[in-house]
């Protein structure tokens, strides 16, 4: 028999993983709201001129448009490659977009600062291969018309509090301001025609490092006096720190006479984070080579990083560009996104274990109205109830029972009193 798989790059999800993920949303939702944040929800699909008005980087190139209504083979054939014409709407590649577009349309019903819970599924048309889903959910939360550094403390801490809350205890999260990275290639000499792909390059340096960037930069025939002085930059002697956060190690990981502005925008950032958390210990760590590929991003960035691996468990920035494209007045945004996927494969087996329940096996002769009195009487407890008729191998029923996530089980005959409740290991 032929197997029957979803589209490439999509997956079915079983009950036992399909609750697993919805009692980390639960907790997620939790900690979001408790911090002040409130749920909306936007459509899947969005009109095609908003989703390509140059605002969401090399997702654009992965969107998947939807055919206008009403076009026949041949309309199709004239419009040969235009999109344009061909499409009139799209499915949603992430949260952002879609939540500029519902601001500008419910800003009358909304408070002068606002601040947003969005999680559900995005589209993108990426290659498919392990840990990279066609279709995938995003768990954002933002502030709307807030331009102080207010605004990036709320959303860490909630962040923060979140994952502590999944038991993944000890994260970080790397920072970083496009305004001072920006400062800190003019200061090399690099010119703003060049900025773009000397961006791209930096960001391999984890991969590649110091002379690997070097030797990139210059294969993209970049000014090399401003290679060279970038160059000597990342080979400087530097020593380790205690505190990874705070002015003097801002100020020691950028050139001299760093912007104080900037500087003092992250510094205010740390300080409402180590308030927030009750900590001394600011768990912010600055990288002035953090880029995030984002070109809507206007000042800071940052990515949440967790000592348990080397990939980032979400991230962020602030925006305060993009709403103005849709109002025609400019509205300050920030926005931090969990990558949500990544967070269920870490959330340990423990935190699953929190939900009582049962599967009832019964005989084929115990009457309707026995199973139901003695399922509602457990339902009554706050289980979760499964009736199963007995089979010939009631260890294989077991065992697809605790695959499933159940916890308990008992026998049932039929004019039976009282169940006994085993565990199911």
């Amino acid at each position: 028999m032929a197997t029957v798989n979803p589209p490439r790059g999509m997956r079915d999800i079983l009950p036992a993983d399909k609750a697993r993920r919805e009692r980390v949303l639960s907790v997620i939702r939790d900690r979001y709201r408790s911090h002040g944040f409130d749920e909306i929800e936007t459509p899947a699909l969005e009109e095609y001129s908003r989703l390509h008005a140059g605002i969401g980087g090399d997702n654009e190139k992965l969107a998947y448009n939807v055919l206008r209504r009403g076009l026949d083979a041949q309309a199709i054939r004239e419009a040969a490659e235009d999109q344009g014409v061909l499409a009139d709407l799209g499915l949603r590649y992430d949260l952002t977009v879609p939540l500029a577009r519902f601001y500008a349309s419910n800003r009358g019903q909304l408070p002068g600062v606002f601040r947003a819970i969005q999680i559900g599924p995005v589209w993108r048309a990426e290659r498919p291969q392990k840990g990279r889903y066609r279709q995938f959910v995003q768990c954002d939360i933002d502030i709307i018309g807030d331009d102080s550094s207010r605004a990036e403390a709320e959303l860490m801490v909630a962040s923060l509090d979140a994952v502590d809350a999944l038991g993944l205890e000890g994260a970080t999260v790397r920072i970083n301001d496009r305004r001072a990275l920006d400062w800190m290639l003019d200061s090399f000499g690099f010119t703003a025609d060049e900025r773009p792909g000397v961006l791209i390059t930096i960001d391999k340096l984890d991969k590649i490092g110091p002379e690997g960037v070097a030797t990139e930069l210059r294969e993209r025939g970049a000014a090399a006096s401003a290679v060279d002085a970038f160059e000597e930059f990342l080979r400087r002697p530097q020593t380790m720190e205690y505190n990874p956060f705070g002015e003097r190690q801002i100020r020691k990981a950028l050139p001299e006479n760093a912007p104080d502005e900037i500087v003092g925008h992250l510094v205010g950032i740390g300080e409402a984070v180590a308030a927030g958390r009750g900590a001394t210990d600011i768990p912010l760590v600055f990288d002035p080579f953090l880029v995030r590929g984002m070109g809507y991003y206007t000042g800071t960035i940052f990515e949440l990083a967790h000592p348990s691996v080397s990939y980032s468990l979400g991230g962020g920035g602030r925006y305060d560009g993009m709403i103005g494209r849709f109002l025609g007045q400019q509205v300050p945004a920030v926005g931090f996104s969990l990558g949500f996927e990544r967070l269920v494969d870490l959330v340990t087996a423990g935190a699953d274990a929190a939900e009582r329940a049962v599967v009832l096996i019964h005989d084929a002769d115990v009457p309707v109205v026995e199973l139901v009195t003695h399922k509602a009487a457990l339902v009554a407890t706050g289980a979760r109830v499964r009736l199963e008729r007995r089979t010939k191998n009631v260890k294989a029923l077991l065992e697809r029972s605790a695959a499933d996530g159940y916890t308990e089980f008992a026998t049932v005959s039929a004019g039976a009193s009282q169940l006994e409740l085993k565990p199911l290991s």
